[in-house]
């Protein structure tokens, strides 16, 4: 397996020599190809005693070759990481200045880029249209993580750990190993293509629910959970990246939208019950992620709940009645009836207690739910919630195969969810909306 490893000049380019000795120890064939900038903070040296292979590093060097040419078509996969504002910019507006921008024009493979920049130039206006313009090519370009910056600056525009983008490079190849994605010589790269990892969503209208919901009880406190929205968010991006038109029903989190996709926050049961409803009408499929409250305080208190201060009264606490909030999921289910579209996933987040262990409370809430598609993992204070690897189950109800995933990076659990749904679309022979 031959692949590109392309490197920008952002100073998170020492994470992707650890990233060249994952691909290198899986057994991939690297070349490395840094820009003159990624030179400067990651020397020729170390890429060649990483990889083993001799660096590129211009089209002037070996020309009988061809590099600029050679490279890009021998390609079985192209990682571009990190990929900084400007290498974004340039390869969204086809420039070919550089051996690394060549090498992107000619691969007819899938290609991955990593971004890794400040914050303010994440979130840019630019950089959010040429991430745009690079995914509509066919291009999958992950979100950055939140955290630590350069200097004392925190945000998103932090380099994705490089466990995480060698999971998703290998989901890439195996998708397109397995034909579910278009390979050397297809057009995934023409002006148009919005399918980064297989377009077997192209034309799609999904819904997906992320977050945890919060159910007030008085101007300060809520009844709420330890959901974090990365799950969710994360089946958002890999929709997008498969070319769906994503509406995604957020439940109070903060982390950054995937690009491209619709946004609606809320933040109580109820009104995720009103949101989801609001965009399903010509959804294909719709994806409950997000964790729901399943009780709410009867009475909400317009005034801050005080600490009773009488005589022998230091001890006294509120009685809070608890009123049950509807089931959405099951609910969604029962309004389908028995037509065929959508396509309707949910999610058990289990601990497992004294009545069964994870699998045998989720078949339990699978034949409940009536959902075409369980995704059951294991939660607690410190498993899954706000982490950014996970391990699921995923269980249908007209099998009694599990398919296990993981333990994984968010992402490749999203893709295999997303990998059952378009089984699922195709088996129920709905159409892209509009068609």
């Amino acid at each position: 397996m031959k692949l590109v490893l392309g490197v920008s000049g952002g100073i998170a380019a020492y994470k992707a020599a650890l990233l060249l000795r994952l691909f290198t120890e899986a057994g991939y064939e690297v070349t490395v190809v840094p820009t003159a900038a990624a030179l400067r903070f990651v020397g020729e040296p170390t890429w060649a005693a990483l990889s083993g292979r001799p660096v590129a590093t211009d089209v002037w060097t070996s020309v009988h070759e061809v590099p600029h040419v050679r490279l890009g078509h021998e390609a079985d996969l192209v990682v571009v990481a990190p990929a900084t504002a400007d290498l974004l910019a340039r390869a969204a507006h086809g420039q070919a200045d550089d051996l690394l921008t060549n090498t992107l024009l000619t691969a007819r493979c899938p290609i991955l880029m990593a971004p890794a920049m400040h914050t303010e130039m994440w979130t840019h206006p630019a950089t959010a249209a040429n991430v745009t313009r690079l995914r509509e090519h066919g291009v999958h370009v992950l979100d950055p993580a939140s955290g630590r910056l350069t200097g004392v600056d925190t945000g998103p525009g932090r380099l994705p750990e490089p466990e995480e983008i060698f999971a998703a490079a290998v989901a890439l190849v195996d998708r397109d190993e397995d034909g579910t994605a278009p390979g050397q010589g297809s057009d995934r790269h023409t002006p148009g293509s919005a399918d980064p990892l297989a377009g077997d969503l192209a034309g799609r209208h999904v819904v997906v629910s992320a977050g945890g919901t919060r159910e007030p009880l008085d101007p300060v406190r809520f009844l709420g959970n330890r959901s974090s929205g990365k799950q969710g968010y994360a089946l958002a991006e890999a929709a997008a990246a498969r070319g769906a038109r994503v509406t995604l029903v957020s439940a109070n989190s903060d982390l950054l939208v995937p690009a491209g996709v619709e946004v609606v926050r809320i933040e109580t049961a109820l009104e995720l019950q009103e949101a989801v409803r609001a965009a399903l009408p010509g959804a294909d499929a719709v994806v409950m992620a997000a964790a729901v409250a399943d009780f709410r305080p009867r009475d909400y208190q317009d005034n801050k709940i005080k600490k009773t201060h009488g005589e022998g009264q230091q001890d006294a606490a509120p009685t809070i009645e608890l009123v049950r909030n509807p089931d959405i999921l099951a609910g969604l289910v029962a309004e389908r009836g028995t037509s065929a579209s959508p396509v309707i996933v949910g999610f058990a987040a289990e601990t497992g207690d004294a009545s069964g262990d994870v699998l045998t409370l989720a078949r339990a809430k699978l034949a409940r739910k009536g959902c075409d598609l369980l995704v059951a993992n294991e939660v607690g204070r410190d498993v899954t919630f706000g982490k950014d690897d996970s391990m699921v189950h995923l269980l249908r109800p007209d099998s009694e195969e599990v398919r296990t995933v993981g333990p994984a990076p968010k992402l490749v659990v999203a893709g295999a969810v997303w990998d059952e749904v378009a089984d699922l679309l195709t088996g129920h022979g709905t159409v892209p909306a509009g068609q």
